[in-house]
């Protein structure tokens, strides 16, 4: 009996995009171990074709530091031309190559979703995570853009109107589509995002050793203060510093984590200016357990975003057992439940006073505190990547 085919196709795994990873790396994963008697997935990843950007030029570009600024300016040009061109050019002939291949395309990333004109619509469902990618031509007073980025983004979003069917993973999600008129309200239906089994509250003996090398011993008297995410604009890096700002001044033990992409130059210039170097820890990326030891030592963690599709720092975080301040979006409170913290979107004082009053009931080990630490993982059990793996294989079944 030969099995329906599934090509699940992923980001180029050199963009460095943990989220995007992480859904087509559970996907896979549940495809592959609960359903191979009902369908054979198989991952489509090409690797990035160098051109402009390489380890070698990067090392040239670092060379004198009096020149930091345009070589960084310069390493982002090079590192940028190479996505565009493996985006729009590498990539669609490769999948163009595979249309016979299989009998059903998934895309898991819509930012991908020129590869379209080059695949079978009507096998095709893509994932939606959010509208971010479609902002210049949705509001482009907004997010000014050159007409050249407007031009790949309307070859990426005619592509994403042809798809049998968008997952979206909020309702919120599904609601922009539709309000916007992007595509049709049958063909979206919400499937939410999971929580990696890593997240949970019970210690991991190997991750917990690997951060506290990286941040120090658990301490009982240490306030971490918990960002996990990137820094690009929408993520609201320049607030989030504000809002640390007032904590130091209530709190001076405080210190801010931060997992993710690096700060911006303009980023690192404001953290001068508001005296926060000394009490910043960047990590980075770090794996799934690690990142799961990251969120079990923080207080609290901060999502202060002006815009979001799910929220998935959110839901790892309650899942081991972490308290969360977020920005009050649709999308986050799908997420959050009742369990998060919401403030306005912006609101310095807002966000300063929630976020003492919850570090004044983590120093005091308050009823409060455990009830806040029970519902949010109760919360996060409403999210599983099982589920979302169960669902998708049912959209699959409709298509085929």
């Amino acid at each position: 009996m030969n099995l329906p085919r599934v090509g699940v196709i992923c980001d180029l795994r050199e963009e460095n995009w943990p989220s995007m990873d992480l859904v087509a790396d559970m996907l896979l994963e549940h495809l592959q171990r609960d359903y191979a008697d009902t369908i054979a997935a198989r991952r489509i990843c090409p690797p990035m074709q160098r051109r402009l950007f390489s380890q070698r030029s990067e090392i040239r570009g670092q060379a004198a530091e009096g020149r930091r600024q345009k070589a960084e300016g310069g390493k982002q040009w090079r590192s940028n031309a190479d996505r565009f061109l493996n985006r729009f050019w590498d990539y669609p002939r490769f999948v163009r190559q595979l249309k016979s291949d299989f009998d059903l395309f998934h895309l898991v990333d819509h930012s991908y979703a020129q590869l379209l004109h080059e695949l079978p619509a009507g096998r095709t469902l893509v994932t939606c995570h959010d509208l971010d990618t479609f902002q210049c031509l949705l509001n482009p007073g907004a997010d000014p853009r050159s007409i050249w980025f407007k031009k790949m983004m309307s070859r990426t979003l005619s592509g994403f109107q042809k798809a049998a069917r968008v997952i979206c993973v909020s309702n919120s999600t599904r609601d922009e589509l539709i309000g916007y008129q992007l595509i049709s309200p049958d063909r979206a239906v919400v499937i939410p995002n999971g929580v990696h089994p890593s997240c949970s509250p019970e210690p991991d003996e190997e991750a917990d050793a690997a951060i506290a090398e990286l941040i120090g011993p658990a301490n009982l008297d240490a306030v971490n203060i918990l960002h996990v995410g990137s820094t690009i604009p929408r993520k609201r890096i320049d607030f989030l510093l504000r809002v640390f700002k007032n904590l130091r001044d209530e709190v001076p033990e405080a210190r801010l984590i931060r997992v993710g992409g690096s700060f911006s130059l303009e980023q690192l210039k404001l953290v001068d200016e508001l005296g926060l170097a000394n009490a910043i820890v960047e990590l980075g990326h770090l794996d799934r357990s690690q990142l799961a030891a990251v969120y079990r030592r923080a207080a609290v963690l901060l999502l202060p975003s002006e815009r979001e599709g799910f929220g998935l720092p959110v839901v790892e975080a309650m899942a081991c057992g972490t308290p969360v301040v977020a920005s009050d979006l649709p999308s986050l409170r799908e997420t959050g439940g009742e369990a998060a913290v919401y403030c306005p979107v912006n609101d310095l004082s807002s966000w300063t006073s929630a976020v003492i009053h919850l570090l004044d009931d983590n120093q005091k080990q308050s009823q409060a505190w455990f009830n806040r630490r029970a519902a949010s993982l109760a919360q996060s059990q409403k999210f599983s990547w099982a589920e979302y793996a169960r669902k998708t294989v049912a959209i699959y079944q409709e298509l085929l």
